[in-house]
């Protein structure tokens, strides 16, 4: 897994593999006391999400 916690960045793509579907934001790992609600990103499909609250942003690796 990764270790990237998810903040906005306009440069930083979050690397996440298979094992780590389904795909939320804020991730399990991620400190969640001052995020936004978890949502559930679509990203089997294309390879890549972004979260509509913060920006994520996620990439398969695998």
């Amino acid at each position: 897994m990764s270790t990237t916690t998810a903040k906005p960045s306009k440069a930083a793509v979050i690397k996440v593999n298979r094992a780590d579907l389904p795909l939320s934001c804020p991730r399990p790992e991620d400190e969640v006391w001052n995020m936004h609600p978890r949502v559930y990103l679509p990203i089997d499909k294309t390879g890549e999400a972004t979260c509509p609250y913060c920006g994520a942003r996620y990439a398969l690796s695998d």
